[in-house]
């Protein structure tokens, strides 16, 4: 079962498993994984792969608006549908531009940008990738975008996570993405940044120890029981030989639960 929220990732792997009765194809988001899954069957999975984050195809795809490498208009919706960068840039709030590039892109110049993300739109609306980028720069000392990389790597970050409620859906979908496992079934999630790894392991550990009761105590009393283990102690990381073949997956880490 194919799980995408993208329609056009749901044409394409329509295109790529045309006749194949062995795959089901499901245009939705894996935050509703009980729910798909109900349809299709009354047992278990036995594996689930949850992907993380933003497509090679959304970045290649200047149309999209995810990518500061080219000019497109400011888009960033993964289901295309809703609010975009654009309508959010123009319509928030300062304060609430300055909370999203801090809490969802660690930028300690969210204030300054998101201050001149203010004085530009009183100007004219904001609409292109490149005229945030040209906001995003003015705002960042020379000194620092001399060493940082591309200064609106963080911002676009940021947005592109408040507009999709990544964070969000993946920290209410583990502990259902868990309970949906068979006996042994293993939930393997790959994260590209920080934020999500953060909550990926913090998920797993407390499945696999979910006791509340202080540690004084001898026994546990709390009767929350562990839902299996952790196979990944560590996350497993791209060798060099797979980042020769995909650097863009430089970033990223999988870990694994398995079902008791």
């Amino acid at each position: 079962i194919a799980v995408d929220r993208d329609p056009e990732a749901i044409a394409t792997l329509t295109e790529r498993f045309e006749g194949r009765e062995n795959v089901s194809i499901v245009n939705d988001n894996f935050f509703n994984i009980k729910t798909i899954l109900s349809r299709f069957t009354d047992e278990g999975a036995d594996g689930i792969l949850a992907d993380l984050g933003v497509s090679s195809h959304q970045l290649d795809d200047a149309a999209r608006g995810f990518s500061f490498h080219a000019d497109a208009p400011l888009d960033m919706r993964m289901s295309m549908q809703g609010m975009s960068a654009a309508d959010a840039v123009n319509s928030l709030s300062q304060r609430e531009l300055q909370d999203i590039i801090y809490r969802y892109g660690e930028d300690k110049f969210a204030p300054r940008i998101a201050a001149g993300i203010v004085r530009a739109r009183e100007e004219k609306p904001i609409e292109t990738t490149f005229e945030l980028n040209d906001i995003i720069k003015a705002a960042i000392p020379m000194k620092v975008r001399a060493t940082g990389g591309h200064p609106s790597k963080r911002t676009y970050q940021a947005i592109r996570i408040e507009l999709n409620r990544e964070l969000e859906v993946l920290e209410n979908s583990i502990d259902m993405m868990i309970d949906r496992l068979n006996k042994e079934g293993r939930l393997c999630i790959i994260t590209f940044h920080s934020l999500e790894d953060r909550i990926v392991k913090v998920r797993f550990k407390n499945n696999e120890n979910p006791c509340t009761c202080p540690p004084s105590f001898p026994t546990c009393v709390c009767g929350k029981k562990s839902k299996g283990k952790v196979i990944t102690r560590k996350p497993i990381v791209p060798s060099d030989e797979e980042l020769e073949e995909n650097s863009r997956s430089k970033s990223s880490k999988l870990r694994v639960f398995e079902r008791a």
